[in-house]
């Protein structure tokens, strides 16, 4: 008698669980702070110790110290620059290394200097930017108004007879304007009643030679409007 097949059915197996995904590394969310109240009515200690200790933005995560500024607190002449470089992030103070040295020879064409001298001839130094941002990269807008406040400060304590601003990012700030500056060059410009003579850093010098001469027109005309205060 034949033996009849009977079908046995696969077993079904239990469908797989997928593994749980890694778990991914936390997001570190950099350390910030609100930038300290008050500082239109600092002094020059206060305004210092305020900057040394600022968390406002995230430049502040890398600096190796701020670069405050330099020079006479009650100078006739005030410069103007960007931000801190490498050296400056080292040395915290304003303009050293090539650019510093071609600086310290602009000056010295026209009569002044950032060493030790009376009012009339030693300049004060100050940047945009009070810390370096990384790699030397151009400041971002949120960057440039969170110090914006500290350098409006520090022109109000020195109120100087004439800026000379160096660079775009620095001319750009300080006229909140998005003009070049070979359209903002040969003109008088104003911040805080203070007259405003445009010219090009000398970062941007030491590549652009070629554009030493038109720097030193703009040396001549800041001579002349500082002529004209004086007389």
């Amino acid at each position: 008698v034949p033996v009849p097949v009977v079908a046995v059915p696969e077993p079904v197996l239990p469908a797989a669980v997928p593994a749980p995904a890694p778990a991914s590394a936390p997001m570190v969310t950099p350390v910030v702070a609100l930038r300290p109240t008050g500082v239109a009515a600092m002094d020059w200690d206060e305004l210092r110790a305020a900057v040394s200790s600022c968390r406002a933005c995230t430049l502040c995560e890398r600096r190796k110290q701020t670069v405050f500024g330099v020079g006479h607190p009650q100078a006739q002449w005030m410069l103007i620059g960007e931000a801190p470089g490498e050296q400056e992030d080292l040395q915290g103070e304003p303009f050293v290394g090539k650019a510093g040295q071609l600086l310290d020879n602009m000056l010295r064409a026209v009569g002044l200097t950032r060493s030790e001298a009376p009012a009339h001839e030693q300049v004060y130094i100050a940047n945009v930017l009070k810390c370096r941002p990384p790699q030397n990269r151009n400041p971002e807008p949120q960057e440039v108004a969170q110090c914006e406040p500290y350098l409006l400060r520090q022109i109000a304590l020195v109120q100087p007879k004439l800026i000379l601003a160096m660079g775009r990012f620095a001319v750009q700030s300080l006229l909140k304007t998005g003009e070049p500056i070979g359209r903002l060059r040969g003109r008088v410009h104003e911040v805080q009643g203070v007259p405003v003579v445009v010219t090009y850093h000398p970062a941007y010098l030491l590549r652009n030679p070629l554009d030493k001469a038109r720097s030193w027109e703009d040396l001549c005309l800041a001579r002349e409007v500082m002529a004209g205060k004086l007389r």
